[in-house]
């Protein structure tokens, strides 16, 4: 019997789509990595009986990085990152063991089946998978197809039974289009991130980021932030004056009248006008009209709209709201959340997907009434060819998707109704008036019918005091007629749903990457999120906009990433050569690397208005093994210590305290030890500023611990003095004594000390004792 090997891009989604297949009747036992499992049943496939095998990868199974030596920022000329540098693919998450499980899972497979998500990443995903395993499938039977891809927007039985029926191939094209998204954006993102990070770290103290990062899509992002910023601060109040009547005719309410002219910005003009209304003693009415509008309903719902009202009526970030969107995808309420389109195909089910929501609390007997009235045909939108709008596609409770999901889900069901309800008609009622040479109108609104707005309130017209019976030729009583004055307001900053709506405009980013780019300037500190999900920029975001469009204003403006964008598009469409897009955008970005190199005292200039010069920056804390002088202690990101003698500068381990320990040394280069610790009752451990940021040996690597019993061996050895070390011969010996003491002793395994990666010093750089060269030998 064959066998055919099926992959979707989460577990939970697997899960699903082979309950579904199966009709239930699927076996299912974890994959050796312990994160996916295997669903497995009997079926017929193309006209034969074989046994189905679902799976799932978690997301990318590879990811794209420089090779080992390139990714040292000490030793590689950001420059060489654009060219020179080659590239590779990594396991994305190393710990899942993705690859090795896929491999043994589709060993001796003779189809595929690929369930991956259906965008442009989902169908890189398939890609990544088929190279995983296609070396160990059993070869095709003369020219028969052996890789198959499933296209479905949401996980229901009638869309998966549908898309198993419509099998077709993988897109090869849009896989290329995302994989020269992600060597641009790792190529001229390091570039520019490494050198401005090591430039202006080293330089100023409080900056308070870990890194000074630039993104093609992220730094026009912030533009945009920090243009609203200037814009307020450049604006300019003035004063205008404007003219308030009231009126009234018997015993019904004054009127309030709105002045024709609307404004004037001189005030003896304005007072000029008041003193010949005032000449009147009552308001006529020129005319009176009454006209019936309608507010149309809404088009129906793409990801771009779902994140604007999530973020401005929800109050919901973007990613998060993404996030949440995906956990109800993934569980069957909704369809695929990720679509430019809003417009529904001519064979979606409309009146089937309405009728799922008949029995709700909240708005079931509007669904009732739609159903047995009819429904409307939703209005025109746009298809881009991606996936159907987002739709409810089964009833839920808050009780099922809890806070959060549920108000997410409460609003994209509201939508889908309103788009096949009636528009919202009501009656507009104006009255012109004159007094004396000037004109005046009075309006208000009737509602006739609420249509849509039944299920979506907030939208509704509100309801207004009913204006007086009146036509042409009545008067009214003037009350009062008098000059305000009033000033202009400045805009206020950006929220995250304009922000969203200028990225789409501009083209920035994708329906799936617009909620990172927004996620990254708020977590590298370059906005702040004020009340309203306003977006404020921080001293850091504003300096680097500034410095960048006084080198290279194509740096921050969205014109050269909107045309990258077309062309990774036309990839995609298979009328570009990935290669040649590849060369060509990096030949643009990479003259402009080195005009911004050679211009970079353009930015330290404001740079230096703004933040604080390393030296002035923080609190005495520890020696320096050099000068003997105090270091100062810089709290802010990334915290670090500063020897403003030696204008040196060390890096210490991050997100946790450091104090000093014990006042001991380090007897490799006689800088005072600090202890950092993680929480308050975290783990703790001494580092020696120097050797974290300068490791004496070569093999040591990042984020490594030595073992506590190693570093009492060789504390008391230098202690009691009784061994000194000075060539690296000796200081073998003195390992393999550590090493049978340990092995006699039984040994100890806690964390003790954590130090940095890079390449050693030269043995004998330092008084070299036991604890120095010991401690830093062992490592976990």
């Amino acid at each position: 019997m064959r066998t055919v090997f099926m992959v979707a891009e989460k577990p939970s989604l697997a899960q699903s789509i082979a309950k579904i297949l199966s009709k239930g009747s699927c076996s299912s036992r974890k994959g050796l990595n312990g994160a996916c499992s295997v669903h497995e049943y009997t079926g017929s496939f193309m006209g034969q009986n074989v046994r189905f095998k679902m799976t799932s990868v978690c997301g990318h199974v590879m990811s794209l990085d420089f090779i080992g030596k390139y990714n040292n920022w000490d030793k590689v000329d950001p420059a060489e990152l654009f060219s020179k540098a080659p590239t590779e693919k990594k396991e994305a998450n190393p710990k899942l063991n993705m690859v090795k499980f896929l491999q043994v899972e589709a060993k001796g497979c003779d189809y595929v089946v690929l369930w991956l998500d259906c965008d442009k990443e989902g169908e890189n995903i398939c890609f990544e998978v088929l190279d995983a395993i296609q070396p160990l499938m059993n070869k095709s039977y003369g020219n028969d197809c052996t890789v198959y891809r499933a296209k479905f927007s949401s996980i229901t039985d009638t869309d998966i039974c549908n898309a198993m029926n419509r099998l077709g191939e993988p897109n090869r094209n849009e896989a290329l289009s995302v994989d020269a998204r992600q060597e641009l954006d790792l190529r001229i993102g390091c570039a520019f991130t490494r050198f401005q990070t090591k430039y202006f770290q080293g330089k100023y103290g409080n900056l308070d980021s870990s890194l000074i990062s630039f993104g093609p899509c992220q730094t026009p992002t912030l533009g945009f932030c920090v243009e609203r910023h200037d814009k307020i601060q450049s604006f300019k109040p003035e004063a205008y004056w404007v003219i308030q009547a009231k009126v009234s005719s018997g015993k019904d309410s004054p009127l309030t009248l709105d002045w024709d002219r609307v404004r004037v910005f001189d005030r003896d003009v304005g007072q000029m006008f008041v003193n010949m209304a005032k000449t009147a003693k009552e308001a006529k009415v020129d005319s009176v009209s009454k006209k019936e509008k309608a507010k149309q309903r809404p088009i129906a719902l793409n990801t771009v709209e779902m994140l604007r009202v999530a973020s401005s009526a929800l109050g919901m970030a973007p990613q998060h709201t993404m996030q949440i969107a995906e956990r109800l995808y993934t569980q069957g309420y909704i369809s695929y959340p990720r679509t430019e389109t809003t417009h529904y195909p001519e064979n979606f089910d409309l009146k089937g997907t309405l009728k799922q929501q008949a029995n709700s609390s909240f708005w079931g007997e509007t669904v009732k009434a739609l159903l047995s009235e009819g429904i409307n045909r939703p209005k025109k939108g746009v298809d881009v060819g991606d996936h159907p709008p987002i739709t409810p596609m089964r009833a839920a409770s808050e009780s099922e998707l809890g806070s959060d999901g549920w108000r997410l889900y409460d609003y994209i069901t509201r939508h889908f109704i309103a788009t096949v309800s009636p528009d919202c008609k009501y009656l507009q009622t104006t009255i012109s008036f004159s007094i004396g040479t000037e004109s005046f109108t009075c309006s208000g609104k009737t509602l006739i019918s609420a249509g849509y707005t039944e299920v979506m309130p907030w939208q509704g017209i509100a309801q207004e005091e009913a204006l007086p019976v009146c036509e042409r030729g009545d008067t009214f009583t003037v009350d009062e007629i008098k000059l305000l004055e009033k000033q202009t307001n400045p805009p206020d900053y950006l929220t995250e749903a304009e922000l969203i709506t200028l990225m789409e405009k501009h083209g920035i980013g994708t329906d799936a990457s617009i909620p990172v780019h927004i996620n990254n300037i708020c977590q590298r500190n370059y906005v702040t999120v004020e009340s309203g999900r306003k977006l404020k920029p921080t001293n850091l975001g504003i300096v680097l906009v500034h410095g960048y469009y006084k080198i290279d204003a194509d740096l921050v403006l969205p014109t050269i990433r909107s045309a990258v964008e077309k062309l990774l598009n036309l990839i995609a469409l298979g009328k570009a050569n990935f290669h040649q897009v590849l060369q060509h955008t990096l030949d643009i970005f990479k003259r402009k690397f080195h005009y911004f190199v050679d211009s970079i005292a353009g930015m330290d200039e404001l740079m230096e208005v703004s933040f604080s010069p390393i030296a002035a920056t923080g609190k005495p804390l520890s020696r320096c093994g050099k000068c003997h002088r105090f270091m100062k202690y810089i709290q802010a990101k990334p915290s670090r210590l500063h020897c403003s003698h030696c204008d040196e500068t060390y890096s210490l381990p991050q997100n946790g305290a450091i104090k000093l320990y014990k006042e001991l040394k380090c007897p490799l280069d006689e800088f005072e030890l600090v202890l950092w610790t993680s929480g308050s009752r975290g783990k703790s451990y001494p580092v020696c500023p120097y050797c974290f940021s300068n490791p004496p040996f070569r093999d040591m690597k990042k984020g490594r611990r030595l073992k506590n019993s190693y570093l009492k061996f060789a504390s008391q050895v230098a202690l009691d003095k009784r061994l000194q070390i000075h060539t690296q011969n000796e200081l073998h010996g003195a390992r393999r004594r550590w090493e049978v003491s340990r092995e006699v002793a039984g040994g100890v395994s806690k964390p003790a000390c954590h130090y940095a990666g890079g390449e050693g010093r030269e043995s004998g750089s330092g008084p070299a004792t036991a604890l120095s060269q010991v401690c830093y030998v062992h490592i976990m």
